[in-house]
């Protein structure tokens, strides 16, 4: 099995639901379904095997380019095993890896985890109690291994903000990174995919209760909509949670650490400095 052609590695929260889509959006490309299999991070989905996991690309045409984005990837030290267990079916994948700024990275990761109930409280305390909302930004950490493994130029580094600045220009060059002939188009009716700017905490039972079809028309029918906005207005992030200054300068000594790493890793590379507002002089 030589597929996956190439993968949409992370970071999370850093904008790879959007370029999935885009990429998605193309001809000759493929992308799975789900977006974010996480096969080759996560224990219980690998054991499902090999077989489950071509599966996902059956719908595949001939001599397209097959892609997925799983961000599981790139979080060290959680999934210690995914490059070892890509390897050993492709060995040569094309990578891409965005980032963005990793202040606000960490801050849209409590955020995340906020809405699914796995957090909850005082920001700073979430930090002390969760390292991997640090880890999981410190980029060049987490990049390392695949280009031990697989060379710098396996892996195409971009950024949140370059994707922002100018989507086409990224989108094009990653088309020219996983071999795609071209021409690409972005289209502006995918943009900003999974943008969580509501940011409403999740019931318990969501799946159950919220995202239900039936339960939805239920709730429509049975339950008077003023109770249900007052029910949804009390699970709503009103406002954007601001660590404190003590722990936006611990982060940004972390992730300055870490940003040489990543220079040294991709040195010149344009799209990394404007990730780091914080270290411009």
């Amino acid at each position: 099995m030589t597929r996956p052609d190439f993968l949409i590695i992370g970071a999370m929260k850093c904008g790879t639901s959007t370029l999935q889509a885009q990429l998605a959006a193309q001809p000759g490309i493929f992308m799975t379904t789900p977006k974010e299999p996480n096969y080759f991070s996560d224990d219980a989905v690998f054991a499902r095997g090999p077989a489950w996991y071509a599966g996902l690309f059956d719908g595949a045409a001939p001599g397209d380019l097959t892609g997925e984005a799983s961000t599981h990837y790139a979080k060290l030290p959680t999934h210690p095993a995914t490059i070892d267990r890509l390897a050993a079916v492709q060995p040569a994948p094309k990578l891409i890896y965005l980032i963005r700024d990793p202040v606000a990275r960490a801050v849209s990761h409590y955020i995340h985890e906020w809405s699914l109930g796995a957090m909850s409280g005082d920001i700073d305390a979430a930090f002390d109690a969760h390292p991997e909302l640090v880890d999981y930004g410190r980029y060049g950490y987490q990049v390392a291994p695949w280009v031990d493994r697989f060379g710098a130029a396996s892996v195409l580094v971009s950024s949140l903000e370059a994707m922002t600045r100018d989507p086409q220009d990224l989108l094009t060059r990653a088309g020219a990174h996983i071999g795609h002939p071209g021409p690409l188009a972005w289209a502006e009716t995918r943009s900003k995919v999974n943008v969580s700017s509501e940011r409403v905490r999740r019931l318990p039972l969501h799946g159950l209760l919220v995202a239900n079809p039936v339960a939805a028309r239920l709730r429509r029918t049975l339950v008077p909509k003023r109770l249900r906005d007052r029910i949804r207005a009390g699970r709503l992030m009103t406002d954007r949670p601001t660590p404190s200054a003590a722990l936006v300068a611990r982060l940004e000594a972390i992730f300055a650490e870490d940003h040489a790493a990543l220079s040294a890793l991709f040195p010149g590379h344009p799209d990394i400095a404007p990730a780091y507002p914080f270290l411009a002089s």
